[in-house]
């Protein structure tokens, strides 16, 4: 007898991690790290931004899936989504950063700009996650990473041409995201409609403080 397939809707508890105070908040930061990573060291990369950009917070929450990075033990790190039930993975992750960006709204100014940035797998996922979502940022940052390819092109025409600001920002020797493939991400965003703003910085797959300090002057 052959196994059915079924699906069950469960409460989840997300974790997020926090700098600065949303009551004062001039600029909200919703930020996603990457594959492998926890959200309490993505966060770190943002305390100069934070500290020296008056009125900054960042929020960064952690995907819903953990693990450990070798073995069955030690160090631990977390993931979006897998190629294994992809689309639930997507919806479920949409679904949570929806909840919690009505939180921290309700929380913060009611003209607090929101920049949504996204790392690695991150930028996929805040891409996938503004596809499904009502919401706007009024800057968007893919870091290291990758608008989705395998998209609904009318919908990604929607979105990006209604993104006051994008910026593509990545490493002059990133090994995961070469020169050539960060060409490639620039000529389809432009496809799709959108005028990208491009950041090269000397380094490879990694964050760097004083650009998000930066964007986050703008």
């Amino acid at each position: 007898m052959e196994a059915h397939e079924h699906r069950l809707q469960v409460p989840r508890t997300a974790r997020y991690y926090q700098l600065g105070e949303l009551a004062t908040a001039r600029q909200l930061f919703v930020v996603c790290h990457g594959y492998g990573q926890l959200a309490a060291y993505f966060i770190r990369h943002f305390r100069l931004a934070v500290d020296t950009v008056p009125g900054t917070v960042v929020v960064a929450p952690e995907g819903l899936s953990r693990f450990y990075l070798q073995g069955n033990s030690g160090r631990v790190g977390a993931t979006w989504m897998t190629s294994e039930d992809r689309l639930t993975e997507i919806e479920d992750f949409s679904a949570y950063l929806d909840t919690l960006l009505q939180q921290l709204l309700a929380a913060a100014p009611a003209d607090v700009a929101v920049t949504v940035l996204g790392f690695s797998q991150g930028a996929t996922t805040v891409s996938r996650w503004l596809l499904r979502s009502g919401f706007t940022p009024a800057h968007l940052v893919l870091w290291a990473g990758t608008f989705p390819a395998d998209v609904d092109p009318t919908a990604a025409t929607a979105l990006l041409t209604r993104v006051p600001r994008l910026t593509v920002v990545c490493g002059d020797s990133d090994s995961y995201l070469p020169e050539e493939r960060v060409n490639e991400q620039l000529a389809l965003l432009r496809g799709l409609g959108a005028q990208p703003d491009m950041i090269w910085f000397e380094g490879n797959h990694e964050m760097k403080p004083p650009i998000l300090r930066r964007l986050a002057q703008h």
